[in-house]
Formats: C-alpha cells, sequence, structure tokens
C-alpha cells in the first residue's frame, strides 16, 4: 500500500529547509509600568532640550510613542499619545493640538499595527514606520503651512529618515531590561 504522504514529502525534501538560519526567539519578561513612562518621559525631555529649531531635528518622543504602543498597546494607547503631544504643544508654544493630533494619530496607527509589525526584524520595522513618521510629520506641518507659516525646506523631509534610522538602537536598547539572562536556572523552566 502506498503511503498518502509520499509526494508531500518528496516536495519538502526537493525544497530544502524553509529557513536557512533558524532565527532564535527570545522570551522577554513583562515590561514594567515605570520603565515605560520613564522612558517616554525622558523621550520627552529629550525633545525638550533647546537645541535650535532645526526641521531635520528627529522626534525621539515620537518614535518611543511608538514603539511602546506596538509593544504594550493596552498600556501605551491613543490617550497617552494625545496627552504627550499636548504637553509638548504647551512646551514648545506651538498650536494647542498640533502634535498632540499627530501623536494620537501615531499612537492610532502603531497599536493597529503591531501584530503585524513584531514578526519582523528590526531593520524591516524600521522601514514600517517610516511612512508613519513621514505622516506625522506632514501633519504637523500641514497644520503650521495651513496657519501661515513659511515652509520650513525640503529638509523637514529628514526627520522622519532618521526617526527610521533610531528605530533599530532605539528598540534594542529598550528591550534590554526585559530579555532574560542567558544561562537559565535549573529550577525554572523558563
Amino acid at each position: 500500500m502506498a503511503d498518502p504522504f509520499t509526494p508531500l514529502r518528496r516536495r519538502s525534501q526537493e525544497a530544502g529547509p524553509a529557513d536557512p538560519k533558524p532565527r532564535r526567539e527570545v522570551l522577554l519578561l513583562a515590561a514594567r509600568p515605570w520603565f515605560i513612562w520613564s522612558t517616554l518621559l525622558a523621550a520627552m525631555l529629550i525633545d525638550f532640550m533647546p537645541l535650535g529649531r532645526v526641521p531635520w531635528r528627529p522626534d525621539v518622543l515620537a518614535i518611543a510613542l511608538v514603539f511602546w504602543s506596538v509593544h504594550q498597546p493596552r498600556r501605551v494607547s491613543i490617550g497617552a499619545g494625545f496627552t504627550l503631544g499636548v504637553l509638548l504643544d504647551v512646551q514648545q508654544g506651538a498650536l494647542l493640538g498640533e502634535h498632540a493630533l499627530a501623536y494620537a494619530l501615531l499612537s492610532f496607527f502603531a497599536v493597529a499595527l503591531h501584530r503585524r509589525l513584531l514578526w519582523f526584524s528590526l531593520r524591516t520595522q524600521a522601514l514600517q514606520v517610516l511612512p508613519l513618521f513621514a505622516c506625522a510629520q506632514v501633519l504637523e506641518f500641514g497644520v503650521r503651512l495651513a496657519l501661515g507659516a513659511n515652509f520650513p525646506g525640503w529638509s523637514v523631509f529628514v526627520a522622519p529618515l532618521l526617526q527610521a534610522a533610531l528605530w533599530a538602537p532605539l528598540s534594542w536598547l529598550l528591550l534590554a531590561p526585559q530579555r532574560r539572562a542567558p544561562d537559565a536556572d535549573a529550577h525554572r523552566p523558563l
């Protein structure tokens, strides 16, 4: 009697291994709420620094907000983005709600993409979040231009590229406290 799975076995053997280098999955510890909010506060303080108003300066708070909205969508969501945006508007003396609208939309789309985004590597994630950062930048400067501000120049579109370039190192840094020790204890299964 012929084995019904023989054609399937042959096809799988002819195709070779699906992934020559298996990806190492890392089980992460739960993120502590105080760590999440302290990193958001630190990112906001970095944005508060008086480094001049250069249009290509990356928005560190936007990166941290998208990161935590992707990794912890139940703790950091649209309300947190809106609140942080209002605080940034008050500090910078901008139109009240300009950053709040951009951050709320950033957080909304990050939460909407969070399940899909986590399957990618960090470099591919950076390419996936680049349109989010670009749309937030266009929205902020669109509001400013609608209210009569001058166009700051095409260098304004360098900021989303820098934010996407910072995605991988900041993701690695923000996930570092959640990684487990490489030597597992004999008495714990994890």
